[in-house]
């Protein structure tokens, strides 16, 4: 029966890209503002969050998220979380209220339209380039500076299907300690299950999100990094070893 599934999986990809156009079409004008001056920042983040609820709605995901702890509007943080779906950074803008900007792989900056958007408000990188690396944390560092959050899945890509979670690059944390900031970790449920990379997968349902206490980073110094990023990610890696249970 399976194979009368892949008609449904190749419109359902195809649907999920129109409805990823749409918003920006309606909204180009708004957006392209919003987008001419950094501190306007705010502005862009409240229009992507109507964007992604737009797409999460359409695409028939009720998402649900649960709040162990709510981040203050006059705080920045460092958001994370495990990265498997298309959907991940619909779900996180939607979770998080916070204006955060997101570090992501320079190849999404390819994606016709989004890609216009994307490379103008978040911090690329390229992770095999150094270079590259050392210029996100300049970049972060000022962003935060300005008061601004940030969100970096630190599994540095998605996994292999079979993976549950991979293991957490160290970036996140070092940013965090630097600056004085709390790890806000989050837990994706059933992103893989709904929209992963795989093209003849997903389907519509449920899309569940947990953001966890905070991790604070007061007191701690670079010699800590190891340790935080261990800490965050056995919390991320039982919660989604609990729903497999």
């Amino acid at each position: 029966m399976t194979i009368f599934k892949y008609p449904f999986w190749v419109l359902y990809r195809i649907w999920f890209y129109v409805l990823v156009a749409i918003p920006i079409i309606v909204l180009f004008p708004l957006l392209i503002i919003s987008i001419s001056r950094e501190r306007w920042y705010p502005l862009f983040f409240r229009l992507a969050r109507i964007w992604s609820k737009f797409i999460l709605i359409g695409m028939g995901f009720g998402y649900k998220i649960k709040r162990e702890e709510i981040p203050n509007p006059d705080k920045s943080y460092m958001f994370i979380a495990n990265h498997t779906s298309m959907a991940d950074i619909m779900l996180m803008l939607v979770a998080v209220k916070n204006p955060f900007v997101f570090v992501g792989k320079q190849e999404l900056a390819k994606i016709p339209l989004f890609g216009f958007f994307y490379k103008r408000t978040c911090i690329l990188v390229d992770r095999s380039s150094a270079k590259s690396r050392q210029a996100v944390f300049l970049r972060a560092q000022r962003r935060l500076k300005q008061g601004v959050s940030i969100c970096i899945f630190p599994e540095g890509g998605v996994p292999e299907e079979h993976i549950l979670l991979d293991s957490f690059k160290d970036g996140a944390f070092r940013l965090a300690i630097n600056h004085q900031i709390p790890v806000v970790p989050l837990t994706f449920y059933d992103n893989k299950k709904r929209f992963s990379y795989t093209f003849f997968s997903g389907s519509p349902g449920k899309m569940r999100a947990k953001i966890h206490k905070f991790i604070p980073t007061e007191g701690l110094t670079a010699q800590d990094t190891k340790h935080l990023n261990e800490k965050t990610r056995t919390l991320i890696y039982n919660e989604l070893s609990s729903l497999k249970a």
